[in-house]
């Protein structure tokens, strides 16, 4: 047996004891996990948004210390300290090699979670999981937080930023003051922007955007914000956009606060079915992105920018728990007393 959050009812989680995941393809692992911690999204069910089945595993980002593999994984063995990321990509289909992980067209049919809890079983083990040199008693309680951030939001947000096609010398806007969105003003810094606008009206948050690399901080929104950054930009509007948020303002905005010719890098989630497109074509204006290719950009840039020190988004978690405090650790986010709240696993 082994112990895990579950979901039991909107705002209310629980720690229970169920049987411990075992081996079921060859392609598998069974992980021990390290560290966690709650995602944005996890918001979505834990407030009743979005319908969740009572008593159900929750989580999607850890790092872990692989125990057990497949006969069909050769890439990582048991003792690897690893990166587990969300998306579980095959490594193999069109969509992984052409650099598009997540959205994999051998990942699991549903998702994957549980990874707030000792031990995970995990999909497609042989090729998504990042193998991090060394254990974990090699790195500092910050490095740790560094290398956790790795299995989504960091991901996520040098998603948006790579979706956009951020490049040296360019001016930036990030839509978003969540941990996405401070991740994309890392990366929009680690990709060579040197003018970057954060949209942030929290002050906790609109320090941290300053501190990763943000040069302005825009606290208005709607129309206020657009005239603000036009201002900001001599009214030629931003090279690229981070949009972190997924509401219909949100990406209205990003639309308008790029200049023609620019490309938004859309990793909030959609929060509405449908969207109107014809002021992009009126503007010449990109909208990319999607679910991150974590594994692939772990892999190409941003393990080694953490490991290097460069990059140190590991700040976003802005309060710590153990397993037991699951609930507090919810609660800390969905009243934003935190910006992400970090899960304490193995004993810790």
């Amino acid at each position: 047996m082994m112990k895990t959050a579950v979901f039991i009812e909107p705002g209310k989680m629980a720690v229970q004891e169920l049987p411990k995941p075992t081996i079921q393809d060859p392609k598998d692992a069974i992980l021990k996990i390290v560290r966690a911690c709650v995602c944005g999204s996890d918001l979505w069910w834990y407030r009743g948004i979005s319908k969740r089945q009572a008593n159900s595993p929750v989580g999607h980002e850890a790092i872990a210390v692989v125990e057990s593999v497949g006969e069909g994984v050769t890439n990582v063995k048991p003792g690897d300290f690893v990166i587990a990321p969300f998306t579980h990509g095959c490594g193999h289909c069109a969509a992984c090699l052409a650099g598009f992980a997540g959205d994999c067209q051998n990942k699991p049919a549903s998702e994957i979670v549980g990874y707030q809890g000792e031990y995970l079983r995990f999909v497609n083990a042989d090729w998504a999981l990042v193998k991090i040199p060394g254990k974990p008693s090699d790195y500092t309680d910050a490095q740790l937080n560094d290398l956790l951030t790795l299995s989504d939001v960091m991901a996520t947000g040098y998603h948006a930023a790579a979706s956009a096609e951020v490049k040296a010398g360019d001016t930036v806007v990030v839509m978003g003051d969540g941990a996405v969105g401070l991740c994309g003003v890392i990366a929009a810094k680690l990709r060579g922007a040197t003018r970057i606008i954060a949209m942030s009206r929290h002050e906790d948050r609109q320090r941290l955007a300053t501190e990763f690399g943000a040069t302005d901080i825009v606290a208005e929104r709607g129309d206020a914000a657009v005239e603000r950054v036009m201002a900001l930009t001599d009214g030629n509007g931003a090279d690229a956009v981070l949009e972190c948020v997924g509401t219909e303002q949100s990406v209205d905005t990003a639309v308008k606060v790029a200049r023609a010719g620019a490309i938004v890098g859309r990793v909030g989630v959609p929060q509405k079915a449908t969207m109107d497109t014809n002021a992009l074509f009126w503007r010449n204006i990109g909208l990319r992105g999607g679910v991150a290719p974590v594994t692939t950009d772990d892999r190409n840039v941003l393990l080694d920018a953490v490991l290097s020190g460069q990059i140190h988004p590991g700040k976003v978690f802005t309060k710590r728990f153990t397993l037991d405090q699951v609930q507090a650790a919810y609660e800390a986010m969905d009243k934003r007393e935190a910006i992400k709240s970090l899960l304490l696993i193995d004993g810790e």
